[in-house]
This record gives C-alpha cells, sequence and structure tokens, in this order.
C-alpha cells in the first residue's frame, strides 16, 4: 500500500510545477497558470452569482417601483454589468494581479479586434448606447425600415435584440442595426397611436350620409379612443369610386392587435353600409368599340351573338 501511495505521488508530483509555470510579469508580479485557471473559475462561478442575483433584485425591489418594464430592464442590465465589474476587482485583488494587467490583455484584445471580433465590440458598445439612450426599449413595438423586421422588443442583450414578430417567432437583431438604420418605434413616447382604414364608394353615393355611417362605425368602441377624435376625409375622386380616409386612435400593445381592431372597424362598416344600401364600389371599365359600322346583334339559342 505504501509502494503504490509512492508511486502516485510520484506520477503527480509535476502538477504543483505546473500550476506554477510562468506566464508573464505586471508591475514586479508574476502571474502565473495557477493564477489565470483560479481567477478564470472564480469569474465564472460569480458570473452566475451575479446573474441570479441581478434577477432577484429585479423580483424583489425593481418590480415594486412605480417605473415602466423597459426601465426596470436597463437597471437590472446596469446592475448586472456593475457587479460584473465589482467582481472582476475583487478576483484581482484576491489572487493579487494588479490592475494594470488590463494593459497587456487591452493589447492582445486590440489585436482579436482586427482579425475578426470589431462586430462584438461594436454591437455590445451600441447594448451600452440603446441602454443609456433608450431610443428602442423592451416592450417597445418597432420596425426596422428596410429589413421588413416588426413586432414587439423582448430582450436587449450584450450582442444583440430579441424582437418577437406578430406570427410569435423571434429575430434576433445585432445591436449596431438600431444605430445605422433607421427605426419606426411606434411607442417611444406613448402607446398612443393613429391608424386609419379606406373605403371607397360608388359613384352617385351621398357623401355627407357615408361621413356619418364611418363616423358611427368607430364611436362606441372600447378600443377606439375618444380623444382626439375621429376624422373622416373625403380623400379623392378615384377612377371607380369616391374614396374616404377614417383616421382614428387607440392604445396598441402589439402589431396584430392593431390589425385586429381595423378588421372589427371594416366589419362594422360594411355592416351599416349594407343597412342604408350604400354601395361599396369595386373596379368597373367602359369598353369602346372602334368599327367602321354598327355591329348587328342577333339572340340564339338563350344566348347572346355578336356578328360583324
Amino acid at each position: 500500500m505504501m509502494e503504490f501511495l509512492s508511486k502516485f505521488t510520484e506520477f503527480f508530483s509535476w502538477l504543483p510545477d505546473l500550476w506554477n509555470i510562468h506566464l508573464l510579469t505586471v508591475d514586479g508580479k508574476d502571474v502565473t497558470l495557477g493564477k489565470m485557471v483560479t481567477g478564470l473559475l472564480l469569474f465564472v462561478i460569480g458570473y452566475f452569482i451575479c446573474r441570479t442575483l441581478s434577477k432577484e433584485i429585479e423580483k424583489r425591489i425593481l418590480s415594486h417601483l412605480d417605473i415602466d418594464a423597459s426601465l426596470k430592464h436597463t437597471l437590472k442590465t446596469m446592475i448586472f454589468y456593475a457587479m460584473l465589474i465589482i467582481l472582476t476587482l475583487f478576483v484581482l485583488r484576491l489572487l493579487n494581479v494588479p490592475i494594470t494587467i488590463f494593459a497587456v490583455l487591452g493589447g492582445a484584445m486590440a489585436i482579436e479586434v482586427v482579425f475578426g471580433s470589431k462586430n462584438i465590440v461594436k454591437n455590445f458598445i451600441s447594448s451600452l448606447i440603446l441602454m443609456i439612450e433608450r431610443p428602442v426599449r423592451v416592450g417597445d413595438i418597432i420596425e426596422v425600415q428596410g429589413e421588413g423586421l416588426k413586432g414587439s422588443v423582448e430582450n436587449i442583450g450584450a450582442r444583440s435584440t430579441i424582437i418577437k414578430s406578430m406570427d410569435n417567432t423571434h429575430f434576433v437583431v445585432p445591436n449596431s442595426s438600431f444605430l445605422e438604420k433607421n427605426v419606426l418605434n411606434w411607442t417611444l413616447s406613448d402607446d398612443v397611436v393613429r391608424t386609419n382604414v379606406t373605403v371607397g364608394v360608388a359613384y352617385g353615393s351621398p357623401t355627407r350620409k357615408v361621413e356619418d355611417l364611418l363616423r358611427e362605425s368607430v364611436s362606441g368602441h372600447e378600443r377606439i379612443l375618444k380623444y382626439p377624435e375621429p376624422l373622416v376625409l373625403f380623400a379623392e375622386f378615384g377612377d371607380n369610386s369616391l374614396n374616404f380616409e377614417l383616421y382614428f386612435w387607440t392604445r396598441v400593445v402589439n402589431v396584430m392587435q392593431l390589425r385586429v381592431l381595423q378588421s372589427h372597424v371594416r366589419f362594422r362598416i360594411d355592416e351599416l353600409f349594407h343597412a342604408n344600401s350604400i354601395t361599396i364600389a369595386f373596379p368597373q371599365r367602359d369598353v369602346h368599340l372602334d368599327t367602321a359600322k354598327p355591329l348587328q346583334v342577333s339572340l340564339l339559342n338563350n344566348s347572346s351573338h355578336i356578328k360583324p
């Protein structure tokens, strides 16, 4: 047994030497492999602890504050980043590693940026700008111009933002896209938006009656605001119809909810027009035949037949 223990100890005798391998010297202090491994393990464990603590702070403290959800998310993220910075300084102090090591690591990081990490750094900096300026917040309904991306913001991470579309699918968008492209934010200042429904009626229809019916179609609806008041515009004399535009205001939660509201208004318009004998126009064309002489028309077997 003693011989086995002796061989076992002899076999692993190289571990202390490996643990104390010198990697670099910063401000006269040696940084060994053991310190790097220990620091990495402490940082990984601390990362998950910081993440759990930030969630608990949001649930137990921030959730009771009278602030909107997007600000709560921003505060939780900033608290998480602050705890990470404190964790990093604590680990360096615990291992007696000087902070100036960041100058060495910064040079290495600069090389990594040149060779492919530039986008990661750019998106991380963009996330900080988004949280400070807050042009896009969690819960906002946005549309990225030129990309066809439309939906509500679910999460703003360190590298990307998650957008939930009205089809219940998720887009993962790099944070830098919100700073480099035009973004339509429907709920930046508040959740009140204006939308519209267009309709065309046949020529000869009583236009004032049409106006009254359009106003009636949105009056009393629980999701349509009374103020600002709905607006009816006689838009134009179209090729096949007299075109009207009905504008009204509502509080929007998501894009699909807005489309459902527009559908309800169209159903109501169709019911009112049908009850008041107002015809919704459809495309029509007058065909003129240029012939040398009048056309002769005759009926054969109950069907129309045209002879030149």
